[in-house]
């Protein structure tokens, strides 16, 4: 599940910004189930945001949660970082705001959705649910004992 958590000055984005750049963000991760990818918006006020002690008007934030896959290497970490860049530029930097995201990871084993815990990366599982774009019950995968 990455979450995506958008805090933007008000007015920032239309519904259409918003629609189009959820979609440009669930296509990074064409290798998961698409309702895994949540993308929330928050406008905020702009004498409530502030950069440095100063109030912006121009800065955009955003905070991503990782816990369906984790980057395992500083080069995966890096290809990320650019496809992500790249994605957002058409909606951020290239209208002129200041941005700066980041991504924690959660271990896999901490998650559960509609009270499922998710099946494994690239399993027979996994791909169902990528077909059906919904979680539903499957019989784990039992893991020999030490």
């Amino acid at each position: 599940m990455p979450l995506w958590k958008i805090y933007h000055p008000e007015n920032a984005f239309s519904v259409e910004d918003k629609h189009a750049l959820s979609q440009a963000i669930t296509a990074l991760y064409s290798r998961l189930p698409k309702f895994y990818v949540g993308v929330v918006f928050q406008e905020v006020a702009k004498d409530s945001f502030f950069v440095g002690g100063e109030p912006t008007e121009k800065f955009v934030r955003i905070w991503v949660d990782h816990i369906a896959r984790t980057l395992p290497t500083p080069e995966a970490k890096a290809w990320w970082i650019k496809s992500c860049d790249e994605a957002m530029a058409p909606f951020i930097r290239d209208r002129g705001f200041d941005w700066e995201f980041h991504i924690d990871e959660t271990p896999f084993d901490l998650w559960s959705i509609q009270g499922l815990r998710p099946p494994p990366p690239n399993s027979e599982a996994e791909a169902r649910w990528i077909a059906e774009n919904k979680a539903t019950p499957y019989e784990p995968v039992a893991v020999p004992a030490g």
